[in-house]
Formats: C-alpha cells, structure tokens, sequence
C-alpha cells in the first residue's frame, strides 16, 4: 500500500495485516456449516482470500459480508470485518470503510485486534487528504481541508495512548507528526492568502494562531515572518519588531531574514 508522504519510512498496512489474520484465525478452520449453500464458514474465508487476491475486491467484500453475518459471536466473523474494512480502504471507499471500522469497534470494543481498528481508522482517514486527486494536482495536503487530518491523528493518538507496546505504535507516531506539521503549515498557508490579498491584521492572526497551537514545528519561521511582514504593513512597528526578533533567535541562519516588506506581492510569490 503505498503513501504519498512520508514514504521511504513507513510500513505498508497490508504486510501489518497478516499478523492480525494469523492471530483471529485461530481454531476457525472447523467452523459450523454454512446451511444456505453447504460451504463452511471457512471455506467462505478461504474464497474471500482468493477473491480478493485476485483482484476482485467487490466479490470479495460481498463474501466478506455474507461471513460477518453467517460467522458471528466468532473470531472468524471479526476477522471479516477487518478484512472487509481494508478492501473498502483500498478501494478508496471511505465513508463505507470507515462505517465497518467503527462497527468492529462498537461489537468488539475487547478483540484482540482492536489495536490494529484503530490504525486502520487512521490510515483511511490520513490518505483521504493526500489522496489520488491531490496527487494529480500536486497539491500539498496542507492546503487541503484538515478534518479528515485531524480524525486521523485522534485515531493514531488513541492507539498510542491505549495500546504503547502495539507493533502499529511507532507507525502511528511518524503519522501523528507527519500530521501535525501538516497542520502547521495549513495555518501558514492561510496566513499566507491573507497577506497576498492585502488582508494584513488577518494575516498576522493566523501566523499568530499557527505558533500558538503548533509549537516547534518547521512552519513557525515562515508564521513569523509573516507576522512581522502583516505588521510592518499595518504600521506596527513594535510587535513587527518583536517578531523579527523571535525569528532570529529561534532561526539565526533563516533566509525570511533577508527578505523585505515588499510593496509588490509577487516579490513573495517568487519566494514562497
């Protein structure tokens, strides 16, 4: 399963996965009778499985589904779920992914694999803003709408809080940075309209609001040069001063350093 971002150092899910096939599928390879059509419930498992390997992962969900039901008060049927859950993911089915995901949840607040619930829940949610679109357009994901980002990291930080020693822990907390720089910059590039457009105590607002909610992340040395450009627009040069000094403080070799308040915008575009 590929990202978009960060790539070279995350794991796909699916390889994660097999660990929480191998440990629900035990003692179900003599399940009850299937009495509709005299298949067993894990000769329906196995069909899933080669359904969905080959490729034809609405076949396969549709098995899947058929097994949560024939299947239930079982591992077996839990298993169904998830699986079920991450074709939909594949399929960039969200909004029926996630329905599965927070269904597993609710029936199975205690599985063993809760854990993984949880990941999966984040990962839907975190490539909803990167996404094939956003790819295309090469659109940053910071200039993308951040709720799905934001459910993403409640989902990997439940995970992490809930269940530290999870083999989908450290996975979680790249996410969870990942997203929170992400957020950051959201921010910035916000605050960045607003100075483009002439919108300047806007602009230093939103700057403002970046360094308060996200502390340390690499958007804070655009975020102050932006509020002291909105503030030397607006005449006020004291806070601009104050601004410019947290900047070469914080970031003594920034370029924003040698940059002007430019009348022109197109002097920051050609920056930025």
């Amino acid at each position: 399963m590929p990202l978009h971002r960060p790539t070279p150092a995350l794991r796909p899910a699916l390889a994660a996965f097999a660990t929480v096939t191998a440990l629900l599928l035990g003692g179900c390879a003599s399940g009850p009778k299937d009495l509709d059509d005299g298949k067993s419930i894990s000769k329906l498992y196995e069909e899933a499985r080669e359904e969905a390997a080959a490729g034809s992962f609405d076949r396969a969900v549709q098995l899947y589904e058929r097994l949560e039901g024939r299947a239930a008060g079982t591992l077996l049927s839990q298993q169904a779920q998830l699986e079920q859950a991450h074709l939909l993911y594949k399929q960039q089915e969200k909004a029926r992914a996630l329905a599965v995901v927070e269904r597993f949840m609710k029936l199975h607040p205690t599985s063993p694999a809760v854990d993984y619930a949880y990941y999966l829940q984040g990962l839907i949610n975190f490539n909803d803003d990167l996404g094939l679109f956003g790819g295309v357009a090469k659109q940053d994901l910071s200039e993308r709408d951040q709720q799905a980002s934001r459910d993403a990291y409640q989902s990997f930080k439940t995970l992490v809080d809930r269940f530290p020693e999870s083999k989908y822990a450290p996975d979680a907390r790249t996410r969870m940075k990942y997203i929170i720089n992400s957020l950051a910059s959201h921010e910035v590039h916000v605050a960045r309209y607003y100075y483009m457009r002439g919108a300047y105590l806007a602009a230093a607002n939103r700057a403002q609001q970046a360094l308060q909610d996200f502390r340390g992340v690499p958007a804070a040395e655009e975020a102050l040069f932006l509020m002291a450009a909105s503030y030397d627009k607006l005449g006020m040069n004291d806070l601009r001063d104050d601004a410019r000094r947290v900047l070469k403080t914080n970031f003594p070799r920034s370029a924003w350093l040698e940059r002007s308040y430019e009348d022109k915008p197109h002097g920051l575009l050609r920056f930025w």
